[in-house]
């Protein structure tokens, strides 16, 4: 699997390993060996992104955590918490799926459940970032 670079300011040192013909990637915040999948990737960056450039630990990270929306089970890719307050909800996507207004609107459907005050979509090559402010959603440009 060749691996794309990602839009990231850091260059990240990720624990990999194969087995057989599959490629594994070390995940910090879970302590577990997961599938190198083109969305795990992504959501590796921004764990490591939270972890090693913004310095959160990784008690703050919760990972794919499950969420019922109209009494279906989804899970969140990564939610950023300070004292277990919602801040930051990261959706991923592989970086060949392009970001829309429908995957966008996938982002603000789990918001509705977590109320994180900041939400981030990404494909790893183009981020989308926006705060919920007043009901809304401002749209902040940010480099990662």
């Amino acid at each position: 699997m060749e691996l794309p670079k990602l839009n990231f300011s850091a260059n990240f040192d990720f624990k990999l390993k194969k087995n057989k013909d599959k490629i594994f990637i070390y995940d910090l915040v879970r302590k577990n060996w997961f599938l190198l999948t083109p969305e795990e990737w992504v959501r590796q960056h921004w764990i490591l992104y939270f972890l090693k450039i913004k310095n959160y630990a990784a008690s703050a990270l919760i990972v794919e955590k499950k969420i019922e929306i109209n009494n279906v089970t989804k899970r969140l890719d990564l939610l950023i918490t300070e004292k277990t307050k919602p801040i930051i909800l990261i959706e991923c996507k592989a970086p060949n799926i392009k970001l829309t207004e429908k995957t966008f609107e996938q982002t603000a459907r789990y918001n509705s459940i977590v109320c994180a005050e900041e939400i981030i979509l990404s494909n790893g090559i183009q981020h989308i970032t926006a705060k919920f402010i007043d009901e809304n959603y401002i749209f902040e440009p940010k480099e990662f």
